[in-house]
């Protein structure tokens, strides 16, 4: 779920250890056995992982092969050549600085050597995944758990403004990818650090990993959290921040705002505030 997802997420309160760790075996889902994780990672997360590292791996195997070839081919043309020249000069009776056989030697060497590279490179080619390795894991609880055990309670007008702003925002940017030709899809319950993941037809299977956050007008900042930092410097060519206005229940036109943080934040933060002005001064508008 994402490159980093638990970077958002903070350690259980002291309080609280001892009376939710006491209701562990109550608070697990069934779900949580080692092996419905490792089905999950053979069928849901390596294909694509392998797909990416293929990609990638294989292209990069080719510009090599290329490379190897061309050189060394060059270099075993011109001893073949110089071999073939210095036999004739010896038949003739002259004398040479370079032996013919030596040239001829060269020249055996790097057809040897242009071999080895090719099944090297061949080799290298050969990409298959390996069993997956669970390390660990971890319980996730909902803030409203945590409350619930403090006996408190969220304010549940905050949640629902929140949700449908939420909505407003991704309806919004869903329809501006669709008008774009794209095919976008809702993987915000995912949690992986973006909330659209929107397909380009015709590009071999690129894709778009878009965050959205939905402003009220005049909105000094925007949250954003150290998973999403994370995810956008890893995917810079894919990830999209779009900061969708809303005032009154509408929604204005959706802002891409492309590589939009520079650096890390530091270990301890879970989220950042970023001026929203900064962000909108260097937002595209691609279509409206």
């Amino acid at each position: 779920a994402g490159y980093a997802p638990y970077l958002d997420f903070t350690p259980l309160p002291d309080d609280l250890k001892e009376p939710i760790l006491s209701d562990l075996p109550r608070l697990l889902p069934p779900s949580a056995s080692e092996d419905r994780v490792q089905t999950f990672a053979i069928t849901d997360l390596i294909p694509e992982h392998l797909r990416e590292v293929r990609e990638f791996q294989l292209n990069l195997v080719q510009r090599t092969k290329q490379a190897v070839h061309a050189r060394l081919t060059k270099e075993i043309a011109y001893w073949d050549r110089r071999a073939v020249d210095l036999h004739n000069q010896e038949l003739a009776g002259k004398k040479t600085r370079l032996s013919s056989s030596v040239a001829r030697e060269r020249a055996d060497k790097l057809h040897a050597r242009l071999t080895r590279r090719m099944e090297e490179l061949a080799l290298e080619a050969q990409i298959a995944p390996r069993p997956p390795v669970i390390l660990g894991g971890a319980l996730i609880l909902p803030e409203g758990l945590i409350q619930k055990y403090r006996h408190n309670s969220v304010p549940p007008t905050f949640v629902k403004e929140t949700k449908e702003s939420e909505l407003l925002a991704m309806r919004a940017v869903m329809e501006a990818e669709i008008r774009a030709g794209h095919v976008p899809r809702d993987v915000s319950a995912e949690k992986c650090g973006y909330d659209i993941e929107s397909a380009i037809p015709g590009e071999n299977g690129r894709l778009l990993f878009i965050e959205v956050k939905g402003r009220a007008a005049g909105a000094p900042t925007v949250t954003i959290t150290k998973n999403e930092i994370m995810t956008a410097l890893n995917k810079p060519d894919a990830f999209i921040l779009a900061i969708v206005p809303i005032q009154d229940g509408k929604t204005g036109p959706p802002a891409y705002v492309r590589t939009p943080f520079a650096r890390e934040p530091d270990f301890g933060v879970t989220s950042i505030n970023y001026n929203l002005d900064e962000l909108l001064g260097r937002a595209e508008y691609p279509w409206t």
